[in-house]
């Protein structure tokens, strides 16, 4: 026996006589000031729980996706988008063959197809009552009437089928050709003898000569409901709206791309008009220059209105017309854009149809094409009654592995 067995032996002496029945009930022990020198150390661990090891059965291989239906939940909004009335018949004190209604909306569009489309957005075509620039694929269409704004008016209606006329009295500019506002009552009173539609009027931006126009105007076509375009936070808001009252007309309240200050210019209103009788207008950006700032502000106008702010739910105008200040609607490109008698139309439809999404009810275009385009985009959208879609169909699935 060598000299560690020796300091083993007399270490194992030392050991109390009880600790092999301690170890056995307690099966631990605590060593206190105690230096182990070993060459090896292998220590028994019994697991306290068994590994669970499961093999998992080969599954079969798919072969398509599995088929299931999809039907969406209707959101339901707590209020009501106003009606605005355009137009008035004989027997509402007017002259109008027909009545043009906005508005009326509970959902936004495609949402709910049995509530979002109460009454379908209005489409105008624009009429100039004095000759100014235009993109060569719309003069191709109106080249002859270009300086005769009633026989401008009757061609789009009878010609192109517009629900409605724009009438923008540019003439009226001081910097243009300051037209009197006697002479600009005689136009409109001209074009609302020629046309049986529903009649909008525009001024040209100057706060101070279109309210001027307008109230001779307003006061001239008295019960024929025309709608202003437009008033502004810049014009004497108490004058316009008297006229707009007494004379039984609407309105379109115009604002940069703000809803601040869209709520601020209705705030004034309301205190001076009934509801049904005025329209918001937002700001319409054309295709690639603020499509979707225009677009984002006027979904949020829609969905703040449905949600119960009293201020915001007015039914909502754009100006589409604005698609042919895009340079690329009527500028001569390289020939990958194609060419510009069908690249602008494309250019004024699709800014017409985006901003139809975003709940647009009263649009203000110019060509007949891209008016077409949105017509017939509405009508396939009114007759949709339920959602069925299939959303596997137009997925395949082939199998990649062995």
């Amino acid at each position: 026996m060598d000299e560690r067995q020796d300091d083993l032996t007399e270490i194992l002496a030392k050991i109390p006589s009880n600790l092999i029945d301690l170890l056995s009930r307690y099966r631990e022990i605590e060593l206190h000031d105690v230096e182990l020198e070993l060459d090896e150390l292998e220590l028994i661990l019994p697991s306290m729980i068994a590994p669970t090891i499961k093999t998992a059965k080969p599954s079969e291989r798919p072969l398509e996706l599995i088929k299931e239906t999809f039907k969406p939940q209707p959101i339901r909004y707590v209020a009501a988008i106003t009606e605005v009335r355009l137009g008035a018949t004989r027997s509402e004190g007017g002259s109008r063959d027909r009545v043009l209604i906005i508005g009326g909306e509970t959902s936004p569009l495609l949402q709910d197809p049995q509530a979002s489309m109460k009454n379908p957005p209005v489409i105008s075509l624009d009429v100039f009552d004095t000759k100014i620039p235009l993109a060569k694929p719309v003069k191709a269409h109106f080249a002859e009437v270009l300086e005769d704004p009633v026989a401008w008016s009757r061609l789009a209606v009878e010609k192109f089928g517009s629900e409605m006329v724009n009438v923008h009295l540019t003439s009226i500019d001081p910097l243009v050709k300051d037209t009197k506002p006697a002479e600009a009552a005689k136009t409109v009173e001209d074009i609302l003898q020629e046309v049986k539609v529903p009649v909008s009027v525009g001024g040209c931006g100057d706060p101070q000569k279109d309210l001027e126009v307008f109230e001779r105007i307003a006061e001239m076509a008295k019960g024929e409901r025309l709608l202003f375009n437009s008033v502004t936070l810049d014009m004497n808001i108490e004058r316009i709206a008297r006229a707009i009252k007494e004379n039984e007309h609407a309105v379109i309240a115009f604002t940069p791309m703000d809803m601040n200050k869209a709520r601020e210019l209705n705030r004034k209103l309301f205190g001076l008009l009934p509801r049904d009788q005025i329209v918001i207008d937002t700001t319409t950006a054309a295709l690639g220059y603020g499509l979707d700032y225009a677009f984002t502000t006027m979904e949020r106008t829609r969905l703040a209105g449905l949600m119960g702010d009293q201020e915001l739910a007015q039914p909502m105008a754009s100006g589409t017309t604005n698609a042919w200040a895009a340079r690329e609607a009527w500028m001569k490109m390289p020939p990958e854009w194609g060419p510009t008698e069908l690249r602008g139309p494309i250019w004024e439809a699709i800014t017409a149809l985006t901003l139809l999404l975003a709940g647009v009810d009263y649009f203000m275009m110019m060509h007949p094409a891209a008016v077409r385009t949105l017509k017939d985009t509405i009508q396939n959208l009114r007759s949709i009654k339920e959602y069925e879609p299939a959303i596997v169909d137009w997925v395949k699935v082939r199998p990649v592995w062995g």
